[in-house]
């Protein structure tokens, strides 16, 4: 029987959770006694004074406001509530001591659900109306209740306005999470396309072959079967990356030992046009401009845009096509053109087929043009210009 030990997450130890409620407390008792030190202060101090005390000391309140914002309200409450009561002065100035009140008060707007800050702004509102009327003096009973409840409605603003900042942050990151995604799902699909598409495709010209010709033909039959089994190991190889990649946790990760080959790039183009020829299709590949070392995202594009035309060209052009394929490296961008005089339909990206819609979003996301089309003379071409990078281009390849 396999046992599975259980785990508290990170920063919720015992100890740890015992000092931040030591403090906190710890905080609360401070500011308590100091407020018991008005209690105790003489009739000479005035209640800007007391106010200034309780607003510096509501600084020790800063962890149970952060953890337990309704305890560090409750105590602020009463705390100003008996120092304003008990105060030698006995102007409108003493209830300046329910400002730290109102401070707490925007901090349990800002942080706590709807429905609790509601309560606490209701509970707050009708004791510091409560006590203007029975604390201010009869002529000033309007202005100092007017004063509080500007500043009871000026720290629910200041609540409200960082409890939209906070909720704004966190749709933006949602988001950028959801659209990161969006993205990586879309790569893995253009990937798998890409490269099983071609692969079936040259497994289906070469099955077809063989069987025509396995009666009359052997050593021709057999040839396709080795085409066969050569690309089905490349698909295999290549789909073995791609899973590896993505059951790994960390980029550092170990493969388990699972042999990986390199990412395709330019440099496989001859080979993948000599994979092609044995489907009946002959491939040229052209090459102009000087060679450069391309950075890997630009290299896989341009390698699998030239595949996906291949193997659209096998799948639509006839058996009898020929194709061209030119790769030309410009001084600030590399050219790649596919053209066939096989039998090519219009195809915009969008349409029902994946592939045109694949090399579409891979030039795409590199900032480059794109187009393909029919030719006016017959067939079918594909042009993709892929910008480099500064400083790529001076990189011999």
């Amino acid at each position: 029987m396999n046992t599975t030990a259980l785990r508290a997450p990170l920063g919720t130890d015992t100890g740890t959770g015992a000092r931040t409620a030591l403090l906190d407390w710890g905080g609360a008792a401070l500011y308590l006694l100091a407020a018991g030190l008005l209690l105790s202060a003489g009739p000479g101090d005035s209640g800007l004074l007391q106010a200034t005390v309780l607003l510096l000391a509501v600084s020790l309140l800063a962890g149970l406001v952060r953890r337990r914002p309704q305890a560090a309200l409750a105590m602020t409450v009463l705390a100003g509530t008996l120092v304003a009561f008990s105060a030698g002065d006995q102007g409108p100035d003493r209830l300046l001591v329910y400002l730290p009140v109102d401070f707490v008060l925007g901090a349990v707007v800002a942080g706590r659900p709807r429905r609790e800050a509601v309560a606490a702004g209701s509970a707050v509102a009708v004791v510091q109306v409560l006590a203007a009327g029975l604390l201010a003096p009869g002529p000033l009973l309007t202005s100092a209740g007017l004063v509080a409840v500007l500043a009871l409605g000026t720290s629910c603003m200041a609540g409200l306005l960082v409890r939209q900042r906070r909720v704004h942050a966190v749709e933006l990151r949602a988001k950028a999470v959801s659209e990161a995604v969006t993205a990586e799902r879309l790569r893995i699909a253009r990937e798998l396309h890409d490269m099983v598409a071609h692969s079936i495709g040259v497994i289906a010209i070469q099955a077809g072959v063989g069987g025509r010709v396995i009666g009359t033909r052997p050593e021709e039959a057999r040839s396709a079967l080795d085409a066969i089994e050569r690309t089905s190991r490349e698909a295999l190889a290549g789909l073995r990356r791609t899973l590896v990649a993505l059951r790994r946790a960390e980029p550092g990760e170990e493969d388990g030992g699972v042999p990986t080959v390199p990412a395709p790039g330019v440099a496989g183009l001859d080979a993948l046009a000599a994979s092609l020829r044995g489907s009946g299709v002959g491939v040229e590949v052209r090459w102009t401009g000087e060679p450069r070392r391309l950075p890997p995202d630009i290299d896989l594009s341009v390698y699998r845009i030239v595949q996906e035309a291949l193997t659209n060209v096998v799948r639509h052009a006839g058996g009898s096509a020929r194709a061209r394929v030119t790769v030309d490296f410009r001084e600030r961008e590399v050219h790649v053109e596919v053209v066939d005089d096989g039998r090519g339909a219009a195809v915009r990206p969008g349409g029902a087929g994946f592939g045109i819609t694949g090399m579409y979003e891979r030039v795409s996301l590199l900032q480059g043009r794109f187009s393909a089309g029919p030719r006016p003379e017959g067939g079918f071409r594909v042009a993709a210009e892929l910008p480099l990078p500064a400083g790529s281009t001076e990189v011999p390849r």
